[in-house]
């Protein structure tokens, strides 16, 4: 198991996530992203406007994504 944070992921708080797969971290991102759209988090949106804009290139949006699986696969596994 692994360990990203918020900030890590795009986002805007030291939040943690642990997870076994790039893709379950980045599932559990998404819920707390969820989260703090409902709450109208401003820092959060502000971090949503960034990424919505890098989704319009599918080019970067894949090279995003790559280069924080390639973090997290750097990453030791938790004690």
């Amino acid at each position: 198991m692994k360990t990203m944070t918020c900030q890590q992921l795009g986002g805007a708080c030291s939040r943690t996530f642990s997870a076994n797969t790039f893709q379950e971290i980045a599932e559990l991102s998404k819920q707390h992203g969820t989260e703090m759209f409902q709450k109208q988090d401003a820092a959060h949106l502000e971090a949503m406007g960034e990424m919505q804009q890098l989704m319009q290139s599918p080019e970067a949006m894949q090279a995003w994504f790559n280069s924080k699986q390639k973090e997290f696969d750097g990453l030791p596994e938790n004690e």
